[in-house]
Parts: structure tokens; sequence; C-alpha cells
């Protein structure tokens, strides 16, 4: 009973005074609510990035030619691209994996009056499956088209908009460049990635690139996807094998090419987002130290604006230490009303700033709890100086109080 009505005493104190009330737990508003909306900006953030590297396909790895050697001056050169023989010893040697041999260069695509620049890879239907891409309409590339370097192309909806706009693009003739290529497929729309739109890209055959647009028969890109999972590792360290055995890498040497997971550098996006995320949150729990800071400076005012209340209170019996706990519950609720504030706050602005960012709003429970505990524990620690005092004032000194 006596809990309950030093809790109702608190109650009817902070109300007496609403907007210093108010004043005094917004610093813990702001201070919760700026630790909310950076964690939960953070983990859109990372989800947001990790979906993106996902999609790009699973227990994906990208082989791509390096650097190697010292060129005058000391200066790194470019190793050779990759070629038939290379592809050739890779899906000989390399079990348990999946290969898509690519080329790339930019292009400009014409259709009537309409031009548009583009990314056009070269590449086999392999990269489908790899790149964890359907085709939305149309078709893939077939067997006898892959074999004769026939002119066909695979669209990005990107392209498909720009150039076609409410057109059908299906068997519509295009140019490439310079070579006059029939759209034989859409690609399904994906999201952009690192800024960069995916969908703003063109596919044709390899052997079409090769021989029509780049005039030569380099690969410089290999998409690799394990066709096992956990096995990613293992492909990877029998690729490099092959390729310096296939390459001719004199040991100690440079490779000369690059095997990337994309696991592994998803790992360590997220890793970077969330030390980022911590950090700002650290940042924008100084302000709940200021918020602490408030309630004492507050508290320790009421201790003597309330003199002689405290005084007649331990006159007619009251003891110190229920006196502590009024001012101890008071400090409590305020924090802990501008905890709940700040919760309230700090969604919203996530939830806001993640529309904005076009990230998908991601709840932490756990953060929410925290943070609230935390400006109630605070309220407590910077409550406790006041309250002490308070219960220590000497009643007939503080009777005296004018």
């Amino acid at each position: 009973m006596i809990v309950w009505s030093t809790i109702g005493m608190s109650f009817r104190q902070i109300g007496r005074n609403k907007m210093r009330s108010f004043l005094t737990a917004l610093g813990i508003v702001i201070g919760v609510g700026a630790v909310i909306t950076m964690v939960h900006l953070g983990e859109a953030a990372t989800r947001n990035v990790t979906d993106q590297i996902s999609s790009m396909g699973q227990n994906l790895l990208m082989v791509s030619p390096g650097t190697r050697g010292r060129g005058p001056g000391g200066t790194r050169t470019d190793a050779k691209p990759f070629d038939d023989r290379s592809m050739r010893a890779l899906e000989s040697e390399v079990d348990g994996a999946l290969f898509a041999p690519s080329a790339t260069t930019r292009s400009t695509v014409v259709y009537g009056n309409t031009n548009w620049p583009t990314t056009v890879t070269g590449t086999t239907n392999e990269f489908f499956k790899i790149r964890n891409w359907q085709v939305a309409s149309g078709r893939e590339f077939e067997a006898g088209e892959l074999r004769a370097a026939t002119p066909v192309c695979i669209i990005g909806s990107t392209v498909a908009t720009e150039v076609f706009g409410d057109t059908e693009p299906l068997d519509a003739q295009i140019r490439v460049g310079k070579v006059s290529c029939r759209v034989i497929g859409v690609l399904e729309s994906k999201s952009s990635m690192m800024g960069n739109d995916q969908d703003d890209l063109l596919l044709m055959p390899l052997t079409t690139f090769q021989r029509r647009l780049a005039g030569n028969w380099d690969i410089t890109m290999i998409y690799v996807s394990a066709l096992t999972d956990g096995t990613t590792a293992e492909v990877q360290a029998r690729i490099e094998d092959v390729l310096r055995e296939q390459r001719r890498v004199a040991p100690g040497a440079d490779d000369g090419f690059n095997v990337r997971d994309m696991a592994e550098i998803a790992q360590t996006v997220e890793g970077t987002f969330q030390a980022l995320s911590m950090l700002l949150s650290f940042i924008a729990a100084v302000s709940l130290l200021v918020g602490g800071i408030g309630i004492m400076n507050i508290m320790l005012v009421s201790v003597t604006e309330r003199t002689r209340e405290i005084g007649i209170r331990l006159a007619i019996g009251a003891r110190g230490r229920e006196v502590l706990w009024q001012f101890l519950i008071e400090s409590a609720v305020l924090s802990g009303i501008g905890g709940l504030l700040g919760i309230g706050v700090g969604l919203g602005g996530a939830y806001g700033l993640c529309q904005l960012a076009e990230f998908t709003f991601v709840p932490v429970p756990s953060i929410i709890v925290i943070a609230f505990l935390i400006s109630a524990v605070i309220g407590v620690m910077f409550g406790f100086w006041p309250a002490y005092k308070a219960a220590r004032l000497d009643p007939i000194e503080a009777l005296r109080h004018e």
C-alpha cells in the first residue's frame, strides 16, 4: 500500500508541473528516439544490402582476371583474360559447380528514333540459373543460337521500358552497336544494387558477342555456383588450383586472377553496417546522459522548492527511506515517460527514413526493450542524489525553510 501511495503521489507531483515535467523528460525522449532510429536504420540498410547481394545468386563465386607482374615504372599490368581453354579446364576438373562464362561492354541500343546506352553481356544459359534470373516473357537462348552466334538478345526491364515504352519488345529488331539483333526475351525486374540498376542490361549469346561485337574470344568474367550448400570454399580452392595450373603460374607468383565469394562480401558489408550503426548509436546515447543530468538538475530544484513539504512529512512520522523512494520514483517515472515517448519517436523516425531510402523497415524488439530499461535506469541513477539529499533533510531545519 505504501508503495502504491508513493507512486500515486509521484504522479500527482509530476502532473502539477506538466510543462516542466515534459521539458525534463525531453532529453530522454531525444536520446532514446535517436538510439532506436539509428539501430533500426542500420538494420534496415544491412538487410537491404545483404538481400541485394543474395539476389545475385546462391553460393555465387565470381572469377575475373586481375593484375600481375610489374610494368614500366613499377606499375602493375592487367593479366590476360580467360578463354575457351580456361573454361574447358574448369568444367572438366571442378566437380559440383555450374559455370557461366561472360564478356561485357557498354554499347548503345537503337530502335527507331530511340537510343539507350546500356551494359551488353555475352553469356550462356547457365547465367540465368547461377544469377537467379528468370525470363519474364519470351525464352532463353537455344542451343543452335549459342553455337552459331545467332544475333538474338534478351533485354532487362529498364531497357524494355526506355527503348520500347508501351510497345511489345518481343521479336523486335534492334541495333546493338553495329549489330542487328532480334529480341527473344525480357528479364524479370530486380532491385537496384549499390545504386546500380541491375535491370539496365542486354544479354546475347557469348559467341555472338565475341564474333560480332567484341571481335575477340576473350572471357572477362566467369560466374560460378556451388551446387551444394556449404561447399563454396572447396569449389573456390579447386578453381584457384586449376587456373594456376592452366595459366602456368609459378609458385609464389601473382595469380593474375581473382575469385570472389559473394557470401564473404555480404558478411563484410553486414559487419561494416553493424559497426557503423553501433557507432552512431553510441553517439546518440550521449543525449541520454544529457537527459539524465537534466533530470537530476530538476529534481534538485524540486527538493529545494518542496523543503517545507518534506519537513512536514518527516515531522509527522514519515521515514527517510519513504522520502527517498518518493523522489526516486518521481525521477524514474519522468525518465520512463521519456523512454516511452522516445520509443514512439524513434520507431516513427526510423520508419519514415526507411520509406525515404526505400529500405524495408525491420523491427528490432530487443533494442526497444533495452532502450526503455536504460532510460529507467538513468532516471534512478541521476535521481538518487536529489532523493538522498531530500531523505537526509533535518525536519526542524526543513520546517524553518522559507
